[in-house]
């Protein structure tokens, strides 16, 4: 038998409403949950949004309080500052139940944050208190507060989720560059053989390409630092005291304990989202550069006999139903399958961020959903991967060494002695002929075999000397 919901009867400027009794939000949260069923259950605005929308409802009545005393009291901003505390610290989540899939100014998920803290924030001070609109959006609209709430969620998903766990891959790749030192192997361009490489050397690559990632994702954050909140409807400030955007950018920074500060073109920065797009950018490149490592990999751990199997990499489940014994490389199946998604979210917000019509943007939504889904993934991806891959891999330094000295590339080394051309010959005549570059190049007459032992050191094409 099903238990029987209770409701309460909210109204609005349309009329009155029937909510859930036993939750905060009101009349506008409920027109919009039942207004648009559109991927319930799946597709709630991202959470990191309904914290963002916390901090940014705490800092617009502490700099209310500053500026409007009168209208925002003591009494109202202590129990407003309780009730967004709640919402920051994910206690009320079960009260933001609205879809991404909604008005495209996010103004349905800002009036759900207005009527749940109003609704928390009366019920901690025991009386009706505080009205939705009048005191938990004062000074603000929609159009600016929702901008704001994308910045604040970006900036903390970058900082505080996808650069430590790429901080975390890049200790891992020192370590193992320092472990594999001196080991030389067969390079590789084209998905050919080419000269020699110190396994080192080629970590070194993978190191140094998601060095610069973070390198391009923190440039992107003092972009994503400017706030749009102040600039209300259209930009230009309505109800809003003189002074509320530099107050309250510094309020949300002592809230979060990173630096905000106002945007100083509102009319940009309530309809133009180009600092989100540059910043998924280096989001984006962080996952291409993931998609060649993970690949890289796989690669070299390819066989067990078949495959190049230059490296070991962790044994973690088995690989098959029908071939017993069947290992395959999940984790880095697991990043290249991110590094697509992201690819597919970065195009999303470039459509979307181009879709801004007069004075403001209304593709809001679906850009913060792709990108704390993009910041989300790889941040995860990237740890499982060091976790339970990367600080596993081994060199099988035996078939590195075969493969090494199996590469008919090992011939440019005589180039110097032998010429261009002549090497080519030599090159072509040991693989037509299945015989060593030693063996091709003594009986073309080019070198001796004394001299060919004196001058062929495939370890020092790499750096190394024996």
């Amino acid at each position: 038998m099903e238990e029987k919901t209770e409701y309460r009867i909210e109204h609005d400027s349309m009329g009155e409403v029937k909510v859930p009794a036993d939750k905060y939000w009101a009349a506008q949260t409920e027109r919009s949950h039942e207004n648009f069923k559109i991927g319930v259950g799946i597709e709630t605005m991202p959470r990191e949004i309904t914290k963002a929308f916390g901090y940014l409802k705490k800092a617009a009545a502490i700099a209310n309080n500053a500026l409007k005393p009168e209208k925002m009291t003591d009494e109202k901003l202590k129990a407003i500052s309780q009730a967004c505390d709640e919402v920051i610290s994910g206690k009320l989540n079960e009260h933001f139940p609205l879809v991404v899939w909604q008005t495209g100014s996010g103004t349905q998920s800002n009036m759900n944050a207005n009527e749940v803290i109003a609704n928390r924030a009366n019920e901690l001070a025991g009386k009706k208190l505080c009205h939705p609109n009048d005191d938990i959006n004062m000074s603000q609209s929609s159009n600016d507060t929702f901008p704001t709430a994308l910045h604040i969620m970006a900036v903390e998903a970058i900082e505080d989720k996808l650069i430590p766990a790429v901080k975390t891959l890049i200790e891992t790749f020192k370590k193992l560059e320092k472990e594999n030192e001196g080991i030389v192997k067969s390079g590789r361009t084209h998905l050919q053989d080419a000269v020699p490489i110190q396994f080192s050397q080629e970590i070194s690559g993978w190191r140094n390409s998601i060095e610069l990632d973070v390198e391009m994702m923190q440039e992107s954050v003092k972009y994503l630092s400017k706030l749009a909140l102040g600039g209300t409807a259209v930009g230009t400030g309505l109800n809003a005291p003189k002074g509320f955007d530099v107050k309250v950018a510094q309020a949300v920074s002592e809230l979060t304990g990173k630096k905000f500060e106002t945007a100083p073109n509102k009319y940009h920065a309530l309809t133009s989202k180009n600092e989100l797009v540059f910043a998924h950018g280096a989001v984006k490149a962080l996952a291409a550069d993931m998609m060649k490592i993970a690949n890289d990999v796989r690669w070299l751990a390819s066989g067990p006999r078949d495959g190049l199997g230059e490296i070991y990499i962790p044994e973690n489940e088995p690989g098959s139903s029908i071939m017993p014994g069947k290992v395959n490389p999940t984790q880095c199946e697991a990043v290249t399958m991110v590094a697509v998604q992201v690819m597919g979210n970065d195009a999303a917000i470039g459509f979307a961020a181009s879709q801004g019509n007069f004075e403001l943007n209304v593709f809001m939504p679906v850009i913060a959903y792709n990108f704390i889904q993009s910041c989300r993934l790889l941040a995860e991806s990237i740890i499982s991967f060091n976790n339970n891959c990367a600080v596993g891999i081994k060199a099988n330094k035996q078939k590195m060494h075969d493969n090494l000295y199996n590469s008919l590339m090992l011939v440019t080394a005589l180039n110097p002695y032998i010429g261009y051309e002549n090497a080519a010959k030599t090159s072509h005549k040991a693989y037509e002929e299945n015989i060593s570059l030693k063996e091709a190049c003594v009986q073309l007459g080019f070198l001796t075999a004394e001299k060919f032992d004196e001058v062929f050191h495939p370890e020092a094409m790499a750096g190394v000397e024996k």
